[in-house]
């Protein structure tokens, strides 16, 4: 009976090991598949280029790049388009091309200053215009309350003052239609003076002269008159 039971303990040993063995193998097996599956390189679809991309790809001209940048500025404030060409003058592109940039330089500070310049005169004008304004209006309901009066403008009669207080206030609105002429004019400068930077301006001029014929008549037909052609390059 004991050799029985050794016997039947030592099978189910045996089985127990079979089975553990053949589990190890199924698990190595899967674990090689799965790093085979690991390894395994994923495929690249070749990239298609979208109307975005060809978009980007371009040219960008940069003398419009600069002339939107200027027109910015100018209208931020007046006279930052000029100084952002100012700075735009030390790129060297004028000198690259063989032209110095001195007298542009000078150009363009000059007109800063008359910026400047024109916007203080325009000020002290409506200054003055409003504040002689204010004075002959009042001089003109003091003279409408009471009449045959006269308080500060004795100088003046009645037809006077009114028309003095109706020709600064004139004055006063044509000034302030100036500032809109100064401003626009600060744009417009700034924006042609950045596009007329990157464009190669020498100063090589040429011109041909060659023989022509002209029709004079003023009719039908033609009537044949010599002439000189003058044709100039630069």
């Amino acid at each position: 009976m004991q050799i029985n039971k050794l016997l039947i303990l030592t099978f189910l040993f045996a089985i127990f090991l079979v089975n553990q063995a053949s589990a190890q193998v199924k698990d190595t097996v899967l674990k090689s598949v799965d790093t085979l599956k690991s390894v395994k390189k994923p495929v690249v679809e070749p990239k298609v280029m979208t109307r975005q991309d060809s978009m980007k790809a371009k040219y960008v001209n940069p003398g419009k790049v600069a002339g939107r940048k200027a027109v910015f500025r100018s209208m931020i404030f007046p006279g930052l388009g000029q100084i952002y060409n100012l700075h735009l003058l030390n790129d060297g592109y004028g000198e690259r091309a063989g032209k110095s940039q001195t007298g542009q330089r000078i150009y363009t500070i000059g007109k800063i200053g008359a910026i400047y310049g024109g916007l203080t005169v325009l000020t002290i004008a409506y200054i003055d215009n409003r504040q002689l304004y204010k004075r002959f209006l009042a001089e003109a309901q003091y003279r409408e309350a009471n009449p045959g009066k006269e308080n500060d403008l004795t100088q003046y009669s009645d037809a006077g003052v009114i028309s003095g207080k109706s020709t600064y206030k004139r004055n006063s609105q044509i000034v302030i239609f100036s500032y809109g002429l100064v401003y626009i004019a600060n744009i417009v400068d700034a924006y042609v003076a950045a596009r007329l930077h990157f464009f190669n301006i020498d100063d090589k001029l040429g011109f041909k002269v060659s023989p022509s014929v002209i029709n004079s008549s003023n009719m039908y037909g033609f009537t044949a008159n010599p002439a000189v052609k003058l044709s100039f390059t630069f």
